[in-house]
């Protein structure tokens, strides 16, 4: 007997999923470069350093 494509339905099956990895991929490296507005995060840091109150100078140390 001949062979009558059986293995049809799976190799569709296969494509199938394959496209569906290959867009999921796709999608996830266009969030990543901002395409769907994946770097909208914005972080600002304002970092002050507080003064200090004038402090006399250090007294020369004498030496023995």
């Amino acid at each position: 007997m001949g062979d009558n494509g059986d293995g049809g339905s799976s190799t569709g099956i296969v494509a199938v999923l394959v496209i569906f990895i290959i867009v999921v991929v796709a999608a996830f490296f266009a969030w990543r470069g901002g395409l769907f507005g994946g770097r909208s995060t914005r972080v600002n840091v304002n970092v002050t350093v507080p003064q200090s109150s004038p402090q006399k100078p250090a007294a020369p140390q004498s030496s023995p």
